[in-house]
């Protein structure tokens, strides 16, 4: 499992410790608004981590808990995974997406795009993929803006985890454009 760092965070893959720091992201209505609409039980959380670590294993790709380098404290979660059509399983068949939230006291901060770049990076370099997608719910203009601060293509409207959501590109030769090599 991959561990990568930012200048101000360390993206973990998901495990049981951070069980407090991601229950306070995903519990909070706010920051669920345009995800799930909900809040997380931490029951859930507690669930989504274990299938979290399973993909880790399965995939090589998965979940991080965005940890804070300063405090040492889960700010908020991102990932590379496969896009679905309904939103039930994995399917390796779609385009991987990067996503990302974080905890309500850290938005507008610039730790989005951070770890964004750094899970794109991760995507491309690490898992050679041609492509990378985003997705958000087309009211959801914070994360749109990372999109387009990623060097994101706009695609369009299109259905994705069962719902009609904002879609951006960026395939491997345009990050190698945007992103100068190390």
């Amino acid at each position: 499992m991959t561990v990568l760092n930012t200048t101000r965070l360390r993206l973990e893959p998901f495990n049981d410790a951070h069980l407090d720091g991601l229950y306070a992201v995903n519990g909070n209505a706010e920051v669920m608004k345009y995800i799930s609409g909900r809040p997380e039980t931490r029951e859930q959380t507690a669930a989504i981590i274990k299938r979290v670590e399973g993909h880790w294993a399965k995939y090589g790709y998965s979940w991080w808990a965005f940890v804070e380098r300063a405090s040492g404290e889960v700010v908020g979660a991102g990932c590379i995974q496969n896009l679905r059509r309904d939103g039930a399983h994995p399917d390796p068949a779609c385009p991987l997406e990067v996503g990302w939230r974080l905890r309500r006291d850290r938005w507008h901060q610039g730790l989005a795009i951070e770890a964004a770049i750094a899970m794109t990076d991760f995507a491309f370099k690490g898992l050679h993929a041609e492509a990378l997608y985003a997705v958000c719910n087309p009211e959801n203009s914070a994360s749109e803006a990372v999109m387009k601060r990623l060097g994101m293509r706009y695609r369009g409207v299109e259905k994705w985890y069962a719902a009609e959501l904002t879609t951006y590109e960026v395939t491997r030769p345009e990050w190698q454009r945007i992103k100068a090599p190390e």
